[in-house]
């Protein structure tokens, strides 16, 4: 049985995301196993948002050969609870697999459970979060991690990708592909990758910039030089790119260097496309000069990340 943990003031997304997975999935596979909502007891739980959910006592329910646990704003109480964090131990010795949606991982780690091990939740609770619990493996950008039969997620929707993950190791990779099209979601996300668009993480997106930065990112394979750039807005070479990074937090040759990582990162992952070819369409030019900048900024050349993405 698969179990998801609520607590109260967990937030809704957090189970209805795997739950749907779980649900159109067995519509591929008929081995995708029955699904509860549980929790310390069998009552109505209420959710951050006010919206209940009925959920089962976990301790009168079948065997749970995996149990997802919640987030929410209700967390940090959960945690505090000794019988919660009893439960999960108990659940966890009884060789189940354990997981977390978003700040799920607090509960995760307050019983132990993720000490020494890699583990993700939201990049917002990164500081708290390593502060709290300095023996885990904390890994900040990561949409979910996977370490032994322990697995943890970023924010909220990233449930819905590690789910899916699941679904792909326990019934294959075709079946995960099939629900992720009936959920209509553009693309199965692997574990690695980041929490965040270049674009968003730009200090001012939004401001005299925004067009010319959704200009470059879809003319990644041009030379783009400053004096290009800051001609396409009217200003001079020098104006430019202090104006530019006044406003983004950051020079425009580094804004690029970003966006062409963000492109060629995704190419790498879910295309077929050789590394030379991602590396001209990119704008690095060469495949050698895309993997001093993959080192640079992932820790790994191209290569590396195409061969965990495909074993993911």
């Amino acid at each position: 049985m698969i179990g998801i943990f609520v607590f109260p003031d967990f937030q809704i997304l957090d189970v209805a995301g795997p739950i749907s997975v779980f649900e159109i999935a067995k519509r591929y596979a008929a081995k995708v196993p029955e699904m509860q909502v549980v929790a310390l007891a069998e009552q109505p739980v209420r959710s951050s948002s006010g919206a209940a959910m009925f959920a089962s006592d976990i301790h009168a329910c079948p065997p749970i050969s995996t149990l997802i646990v919640a987030g929410g704003e209700g967390v940090q109480q959960a945690f505090a609870s000794p019988e919660t964090l009893a439960c999960l131990r108990s659940v966890a010795a009884g060789g189940a697999r354990i997981a977390s949606v978003c700040s799920g991982a607090y509960i995760l780690a307050a019983a132990g459970l993720l000490d020494g091990r890699r583990a993700t939740t939201h990049w917002s609770h990164t500081r708290d979060f390593i502060s709290r619990f300095p023996k885990v493996k904390f890994e900040p950008d990561k949409i979910f991690t996977r370490d032994g039969r322990i697995w943890t997620s970023a924010g909220i929707s990233a449930g819905i990708d590690l789910a899916l993950a699941m679904v792909a190791d326990d019934q294959g990779d075709d079946v995960a592909r099939q629900t992720a099209r009936q959920l209509v979601l553009y693309q199965r996300r692997s574990g690695g990758q980041s929490q965040f668009s270049s674009l968003l993480e730009l200090k001012a997106p939004n401001g005299r910039f925004a067009a010319l930065l959704s200009w470059v990112r879809e003319h990644l394979d041009a030379s783009l030089t400053v004096e290009q750039l800051a001609d396409r807005v009217g200003m001079s070479s020098r104006h430019f790119a202090r104006a530019f990074a006044a406003e983004t937090g950051t020079t425009p040759s580094k804004a690029i260097e970003r966006l062409r990582l963000e492109v060629a990162r995704e190419r790498v992952e879910f295309s077929s496309e050789t590394i030379d070819v991602v590396a001209q369409t990119a704008g690095f030019g060469d495949a050698e000069r895309m993997r001093r900048a993959f080192i640079r900024a992932f820790g790994q050349p191209p290569q590396a990340i195409r061969r965990s993405s495909r074993a993911g």
